[in-house]
């Protein structure tokens, strides 16, 4: 099984840490077999809350639902992989094997909706481990979310780089009838090659493409987002991906800059040295160049685009080709007005 990191990196909250000597493990026959074969976890998560908030600036929503924490997709760049930390976790082999499960996810959604007080706004899906990987073949808890949604008319945004998307296309239309959809699929590269090092368990470039097509044909509001750019890898590739997205249906895009927070950075400096060993100095000096010489940038209004020359040339790039190809529109804003609270759970009582 294919892995985005080939480390544990320590985690950062534990005061003993153990430091694998790679060298030496690189001719451990028994470490690599292990680590090749490491199989999926699913850990049950008894959290009692579902909706996070956050008021950052550079997020274009408010709330956002996530049913599962790790993901599967193993992104060799992913940004939530530090916070599989404040689970007792590791932000490497643990992420993409050890995966946190909001089996009630649904209900949890359920009894926040039904509160008296609960002001109807679109509820993004997911803002932080992708709400369609492959866990979800499986347990269905984003479809059940969904099927709610549907039912008390409750708007929702989605973001999703696997195909696997267009099984909920009978939920997906009972939204988009009512104006209270929006689908982003991320497309990051449209070499097979790169995304199956680079993102080994997600769907196929040609995969994602498709269903863009099926959910514009099916009149879903949908757009594409390049994310992540990574200067030196994958930005030459932004005008053949947007044009890509445009005629599979797509009629907005976005787009966000890497950047390498915490843990993130050596995972991904492990990937890039193991799989793009005559580039990797180049890359690591061009995403440095877009961080003021540094690997990440948490600033307001900078960690998404970046700054200096690289920076301000892959924004003018890609505002360039987003125009060309007629991306650069708003959907369809979501309807807001016609919710309607749904019923609390069994034995709950309504609260304000």
């Amino acid at each position: 099984m294919r892995h985005g990191s080939n480390i544990d990196p320590p985690n950062r909250f534990e005061r003993t840490r153990v430091v694998q000597d790679n060298e030496h493990l690189e001719w451990d026959e028994e470490y690599l077999k292990e680590r090749e074969n490491r199989h999926i976890e699913y850990i049950s998560d008894t959290s009692k809350s579902i909706v996070s908030e956050n008021s950052s600036p550079d997020i274009p929503f408010r709330y956002s639902v996530n049913p599962y924490r790790g993901c599967i997709h193993a992104c060799s760049y992913c940004y939530a992989r530090p916070g599989h930390e404040y689970l007792g976790f590791n932000a490497g082999l643990d992420f993409e094997t050890k995966i946190v499960v909001k089996h009630d996810a649904p209900e949890l959604l359920r009894e926040v909706l039904s509160k008296d007080s609960w002001k109807p706004e679109p509820i993004m899906f997911s803002g932080v481990t992708d709400c369609y990987q492959p866990a979800e073949r499986q347990f269905q808890l984003t479809r059940r979310c969904l099927e709610l949604a549907l039912q008390c008319k409750h708007p929702v945004s989605i973001i999703t780089k696997n195909a696997l998307a267009i099984r909920d296309l009978d939920i997906l239309k009972g939204l988009a009838a009512n104006n209270l959809v929006h689908v982003f699929v991320s497309v990051t590269t449209l070499e097979p090659e790169l995304a199956r090092d680079m993102e080994p368990r997600t769907s196929i470039p040609s995969a994602r493409l498709r269903a863009i097509g099926m959910l514009a044909e099916a009149g879903i509001p949908v757009g594409v987002m390049v994310a992540p750019i990574i200067p030196g890898l994958n930005d030459s590739e932004v005008p053949s991906i947007l044009k890509a997205a445009r005629d599979a249906g797509a009629t907005a895009a976005g787009y966000v800059l890497l950047r390498l927070p915490l843990t993130v950075e050596p995972v991904f400096r492990e990937w890039l040295e193991r799989t793009q060993p005559s580039k990797a100095d180049r890359i690591l000096g061009r995403i440095q160049e877009t961080r003021g010489g540094k690997s990440s940038s948490s600033t307001w209004g900078e960690r998404m685009a970046g700054t200096g020359e690289i920076a301000e040339q892959i924004k003018k790039m890609f505002r360039l080709f987003r125009s060309k190809y007629e991306m650069d529109r708003k959907l369809p804003p979501h309807d807001c007005s016609i919710f309607e609270p749904p019923v609390p759970n069994s034995g709950q009582l309504r609260l304000f």
